[in-house]
């Protein structure tokens, strides 16, 4: 018997915000040939030539780019996790996709960081796809961002449309703004983590979950 897929109800009240829709931005929004001016500007800033032959099209690339990378403000949240499997077989045990690779831009220097995601949760009566848990590190990881930020709305995404016993989320990201600039320290890792419900009453859910994350790794 076919698993049976159950879509989560649109415009349910009790989501918040950032989990319900995508971001609205600003009204009206710039032109794509106004941004490809801010990126010319830019190139003047630095103290390069932006009708230098190698750096003609470079704004056409930037904001080609941009585009690509902060897809995320495009994407809503909750449209990734609406759709779910209540054919579960009864298990409500803690369910971990760790290692999941995820890039992002830190806002005070729209700087990159890098690192992977390790998402837990504790399902009832229903369960999402597995690449799902994945599609949402990426939709929130494509905007400008804080890790501790991030972190909490990937938890807060999960425990509100899917409602488990509780949520786990780990991330271990390398920023490039404490990296390449400022104290320059390549190779040190920021970890920040999210505990809700079952795993924020229970100790030993956390060890467990902390314990799976290390499982495997050097």
């Amino acid at each position: 018997m076919d698993a049976i897929v159950k879509p989560w109800p649109k415009g349910t009240p009790q989501l918040s915000d950032h989990v319900r829709a995508a971001p609205q931005g600003v009204d009206p929004r710039p032109s794509r040939e106004e941004a490809e001016a801010a990126v010319r500007t830019l190139i003047a800033y630095i103290g390069d030539d932006p009708a230098r032959e190698g750096v003609l099209d470079t704004p056409k690339r930037v904001v080609g780019a941009y585009e690509e990378l902060y897809r995320g403000y495009r994407e809503c949240p909750a449209e990734v996790l609406d759709r779910t499997f209540s054919e579960t077989g009864a298990y409500d045990d803690l369910v971990l996709v760790r290692d999941i690779s995820f890039n992002s831009a830190c806002e005070h220097h729209m700087m990159p960081f890098t690192g992977r995601a390790h998402v837990a949760y504790m399902p009832v009566d229903r369960v999402v796809g597995l690449s799902k848990l994945a599609r949402l590190v990426d939709v929130y990881g494509r905007r400008l961002q804080t890790q501790e930020h991030l972190n909490a709305q990937i938890a807060t995404a999960i425990e509100e449309i899917l409602k488990p016993r509780g949520v786990a989320v780990m991330l271990e990201a390398e920023h490039t703004c404490m990296s390449l600039r400022g104290v320059e320290k390549p190779g040190a890792l920021t970890v920040t983590t999210q505990f809700r419900g079952l795993f924020r009453e229970d100790p030993n859910e956390q060890l467990r979950f902390l314990t799976l994350v290390r499982a495997g790794q050097r």
